[in-house]
């Protein structure tokens, strides 16, 4: 006769034998990802391994790395830039054909609200706007619109423009 702790035991060893076994169908590919890490799919939140690949695939930025050729940086929604002679004044100029999920036309207001919103947000990811001079008080005069297709960053102080365009390449506020 088998005790309690016998019975449990024996049931506990035959359950993976009595489980459901299922082959993928060919031409599937099963991709497991632990997403304990997840803190928000905020761009202006977020700075977790799960939360940034997702929000790389989900939302566009200015600019991205060149993946053929990872000492440059490529357009994304900015088609073209200039940074001024004495590296302060970044200028982007966005492409016309860029669109929401709704259809309506991404526009450099709305890159600005984006970059701003980082800032006076303050959450993790915020550093890597900040570090460049930008603080609550002063984002609403160096972060502008001066067109529905221009942004403008007036840096407090020289950068140089590689590493402000890499940091811009961040996931951060995509």
């Amino acid at each position: 006769m088998l005790t309690r702790r016998a019975a449990l035991i024996a049931s506990a060893a035959a359950l993976p034998w009595g489980a459901a076994r299922a082959q993928t169908p060919p031409g599937i590919a099963v991709m497991a990802k632990q997403i304990d890490d997840v803190i928000s799919f905020d761009p202006a939140e977020s700075y977790e391994f799960t939360d940034n690949e997702v929000d790389g695939n989900c939302y566009r930025k200015l600019i991205v790395p060149d993946l053929a050729n990872a000492t440059r940086i490529a357009p994304d929604l900015a088609e073209h830039w200039e940074v001024s002679p004495d590296n302060t004044t970044f200028t982007f100029h966005l492409t016309k054909n860029a669109r929401f999920e709704s259809g309506k036309p991404v526009t450099a207001v709305d890159a600005e609200f984006s970059l701003r919103r980082i800032v006076q947000l303050n959450k993790t990811p915020a550093f890597i706007i900040t570090q460049f001079g930008f603080t609550k008080d002063n984002v609403e005069r160096l972060i502008r619109a001066t067109d529905e297709s221009t942004l403008v960053l007036q840096l407090p102080a020289p950068q140089a423009p590689s590493f402000v365009l890499y940091c811009l390449s961040a996931n951060v506020g995509c």
